[in-house]
């Protein structure tokens, strides 16, 4: 066994352990398919006003200007897919949301993954990222054998589905690269055909600027008023296209107690959700990610989608 198979099998071995779904590596180089594609939707100005996008456009293309001497990108899945759901009769939030903010929950399982690295091979330079930096986490993930980009443009696995985060260590550390899978939704139209706002403008195409997490999550503005009784009572990000999505019926439910959501989510109504006050919104959402988009953003969400009597 060569000493690139041995650390390649080390590094898998240590992110099973520690509860990711599943992880690939890929050579870190310069990513030549996926530039044209994003030069072209940022100047069709689909990023709508998330500016950043628009920032670091060469370091999001080349993991080597992120980490000087990186030789490998590795890629991580982990599940976050809940066991339990929220009333039927209230509002949504995504159900990546549910339970803790996962940047906190995954960058130190990231870390503990490197400090393990280190411990067995010696001095390995790296950096953790958890959608916290200008990557592109699903072409790495696609491009480390994890699983093929869907026609929503969420990263797809057979047996799995998508109901999971993307994570990488970017390591100077030389490794064996997988190879990419090949793409599996055929003639499959669900996801563009049950977008509420349209946004999936063409297969593998998603305009942001009209998706409902854009509007909910991103948007700090008023929401525009063209989209009124559109959203399908999502009030924080959207699962719309993953939930219509054939390869999700396979995901099955996380045991990471630290997703599990506080058991007012599961509870509330639309009514409740309406009489939301400041202190049941930061009781509710302690350490979660809805905290982005404040008790305010929130607020407006809820006030902009609820119906008119």
């Amino acid at each position: 066994m060569s000493i690139k198979t041995r650390y390649t099998n080390l590094i898998k071995t240590e992110a099973e352990r520690l509860g990711f779904l599943s992880c690939g590596v890929s050579k870190a180089d310069f990513l030549e398919e996926e530039a044209p594609r994003l030069e072209s939707w940022l100047k069709s100005q689909m990023h709508g006003e998330m500016t950043y996008m628009e920032n670091h456009f060469d370091k999001r293309l080349d993991p080597r200007l992120l980490v000087d001497g990186a030789k490998s990108v590795v890629s991580l899945l982990f599940n976050y897919y809940p066991s339990e759901f929220q009333n039927p009769e209230s509002y949504k939030i995504s159900k990546y949301a549910y339970g803790s903010d996962y940047h906190h929950v995954i960058r130190h399982k990231l870390r503990e993954l490197l400090e393990r690295i280190r411990d067995e091979i010696g001095e390995v330079s790296g950096r953790c990222f958890v959608d916290s930096a200008p990557v592109l986490d699903k072409a790495w993930a696609a491009k480390s054998g994890l699983g093929w980009i869907g026609k929503h443009s969420n990263l797809l696995t057979q047996k799995v589905g998508s109901f999971y985060f993307i994570a990488e260590l970017i390591i100077d550390l030389e490794l064996d690269y997988d190879t990419p899978v090949t793409d599996h939704c055929g003639s499959c139209t669900a996801c563009i055909d049950a977008c509420p706002t349209e946004a999936i403008t063409e297969p593998y195409v998603v305009d942001g600027s009209k998706c409902i997490s854009y509007f909910t999550i991103e948007l700090k503005d008023n929401i525009p008023n063209d989209f009124k009784g559109q959203f399908d009572d999502w009030m924080f990000g959207c699962d719309v296209c993953q939930d219509v999505c054939p390869w999700n019926r396979f995901s099955k439910p996380h045991n990471e107690p630290l997703f599990n959501p506080k058991p007012e989510l599961l509870t509330m109504d639309k009514g409740d959700w309406e009489e939301l006050t400041k202190e049941t919104f930061n009781k509710v959402f302690k350490k979660s990610a809805v905290k982005r988009t404040k008790y305010e953003g929130l607020v407006r969400n809820i006030n902009f989608i609820k119906k008119i009597e």
